[in-house]
């Protein structure tokens, strides 16, 4: 073996580990919750059928299913975009290096490093319907009719949850723009500058299509995020009032662990994968620069 493919085989050797990680930690799983899918097992014992496509068939035509679907989809649009658009602005305000901006990258960072269940706890007091600070602020400025039930009631609950998403991952967007801002070529900058390009027209005519790549990234991570929302949901309204929060991944939780069908819970997993392949393969063919 001449030197060139010994260090391949070297070079494979050094990656193995992690082939092997994936397929046992990712890749099984996936393959074992495709088999299941076909099954009735209920996820407790060790009896089970095959039962074809039945599992598939009866998801289609479970209306819940689709509510979960749609509400999803409204959280994706809810979330992504409005996360993207606050990182945005937020990432081009401290790039001016305004006093006290690196305060400011921490405080909008820091809801990123708190739990889930510690911000969904502090979310629900403060949307408490009586005693909330929310709707204690909107009464005392005389704007009793927007104090609202913000988490019971069905018309708004999930723009509830939406909103504390967008609180606790919109640093994760201004960090990443950030970044891509500071590794922008200043060059550019001087020439639009001397070409008598104000702010506005900087932002959107140089800055905008340069991090064309970073807001790519970004819905992408959103897609796959979106598809994956399961506890801010479980703790805030448990996917109620009615089925107004209910997304996919809590239906499938309560297909698992409540109807003790976790055959049908497998194919609602299978279903969120092919979505989220499918939604991010369109975003990278449709996204990518020529």
């Amino acid at each position: 073996m001449n030197k060139t493919g010994k260090k391949s085989w070297i070079a494979y050797l050094y990656i193995l580990p992690m082939i092997v990680l994936s397929f046992v930690l990712v890749y099984y799983c996936i393959i074992d919750t495709v088999v299941v899918s076909f099954t009735d097992w209920d996820g407790m014992t060790d009896v089970f059928h095959f039962v074809a496509l039945k599992n598939y068939i009866k998801m289609f035509k479970d209306h819940v299913f689709w509510t979960s679907v749609v509400n999803n989809l409204i959280f994706f649009v809810g979330t992504v975009f409005i996360q993207a658009l606050l990182g945005f602005v937020l990432a081009v305000l401290l790039k001016k290096k305004l006093p006290g901006s690196n305060v400011f990258k921490a405080i909008y960072f820091m809801p990123i490093a708190m739990a889930t269940s510690i911000i969904t706890a502090i979310f629900r007091i403060i949307m408490d319907p009586t005693n909330g600070a929310l709707n204690q602020f909107l009464r005392a400025i005389h704007l009793n009719g927007f104090a609202v039930n913000w988490l019971g009631d069905p018309k708004i609950a999930l723009v509830s949850v939406i909103i504390v998403n967008i609180f606790q991952w919109m640093g994760f967007s201004m960090i990443t723009y950030y970044a891509g801002l500071m590794s922008l070529p200043d060059d550019v900058y001087e020439a639009a500058k001397i070409d008598g390009a104000g702010f506005w027209r900087t932002t959107f005519s140089v800055t905008l299509p340069m991090l064309k790549g970073t807001t790519n990234v970004l819905i992408i991570l959103g897609i796959v995020g979106s598809l994956k929302t399961f506890d801010i949901v479980k703790l805030l309204t448990g996917g109620g009032p009615g089925r107004s929060t209910t997304v996919m991944n809590t239906y499938l939780y309560e297909k698992a662990f409540k109807d003790f069908n976790a055959g049908g819970a497998a194919s609602i997993g299978v279903a969120i994968l092919i979505i989220a392949m499918v939604m991010s393969f369109l975003q990278v063919k449709f996204g990518k620069e020529d």
